[in-house]
């Protein structure tokens, strides 16, 4: 099978090829990174180097292909993050029309389900409801829980102020959780079977865990099993995210996206339909890697 992959080798991309190539797949892998073309050569791939607001580029190379795996990169340096995100959607919806590409494994996320009030995630909503209008192309749009990963933004704040904390909820509020690994485990299942139809949703998460057990955990790999979790107000979240060097327009998506878990509006699909962890890698296997860095 022919299998496109976005998101360069990324978190997700690059043991997602792996797993494909390793099945004996043919997969062409998009960049932007002209530096990266080596790398995804050596893994077996071929390198499609382009932007991805390149529609013809998009188009060519999808063009042929029996699936794609496709995902908006986050971005630290556009100006205005919302706009990048819905010219990034768009240029892949007339990728895809004009591709005739006809399956589609989408990286969406937990709270897409809203389209609104929930910061950057609402640019993956607005990709799920413009690939929705597609006719002729079967899509499933991964809605992925938060990222473990993104866990490594507390290390200064660990090693500074012995605390971990958000302005997402309160100690015992829970969080669902995801290792990219187990999305990329997925995303190969349903890009290797091909048997969604239509335009479907599927929630992907590793554990389901209170904010202070997240802290108790990373506590107790670190040597620290009284590390706190601090709930913090808006306003010094935001100010904090201004301080590490966020620029304003990422700063004010991820305030509001730190008001959507907090009120329960961006976990509350994935908490009504029962959604189950399905990921092998828990909290515990993560916090082994987060105190190594620390």
């Amino acid at each position: 099978m022919k299998y496109v992959i976005t998101g360069s080798t990324g978190n997700i991309s690059l043991p997602l090829a792996q797993k494909l190539i390793a099945a004996g797949h043919d997969i062409t892998i998009i960049s932007s990174d002209e530096n990266k073309r080596a790398t995804i050569e050596q893994l077996g791939a071929k390198p499609a180097i382009g932007n991805l607001f390149d529609t013809e580029f998009l188009t060519h190379t999808f063009t042929g292909a029996d699936a794609a795996y496709i995902m908006i990169p986050p971005t630290f340096t556009a100006e205005d993050w919302p706009a990048f995100m819905k010219l990034a959607a768009d240029s892949y919806v007339q990728a895809i029309a004009k591709s005739g590409l006809k399956k589609v494994v989408q990286l969406s996320s937990i709270g897409a389900h809203l389209g609104h009030s929930c910061g950057p995630i609402d640019g993956l909503g607005y990709l799920e409801q413009a690939l929705s209008k597609l006719t002729n192309v079967d899509v499933i749009s991964l809605r992925a829980a938060y990222f473990y990963t993104n866990l490594f933004s507390m290390i200064p704040l660990i090693q500074q102020a012995g605390i971990m904390g958000s302005n997402f909820g309160a100690a015992d509020e829970k969080m669902a959780l995801v290792h990219p690994a187990d999305i990329a485990e997925v995303v190969a299942q349903k890009l290797q079977q091909l048997d969604f139809t239509g335009h479907t949703q599927v929630y992907v998460s590793s554990d389901v865990r209170t904010f202070s057990e997240i802290a108790q955990v990373v506590g107790q790999a670190m040597g620290k099993p009284e590390l706190p979790w601090v709930v913090f107000s808006d306003e010094d979240a935001y100010q904090g995210m201004l301080q590490a060097g966020l620029p304003e327009t990422n700063a004010q998506g991820y305030l509001q996206m730190g008001k959507a878990f907090r009120s329960g509006i961006a976990q509350e699909h994935y908490f009504a339909t029962h959604a189950q962890p399905q990921g092998s890698f828990k909290l515990e296997a993560f916090a082994q890697l987060l105190a190594q860095i620390i």
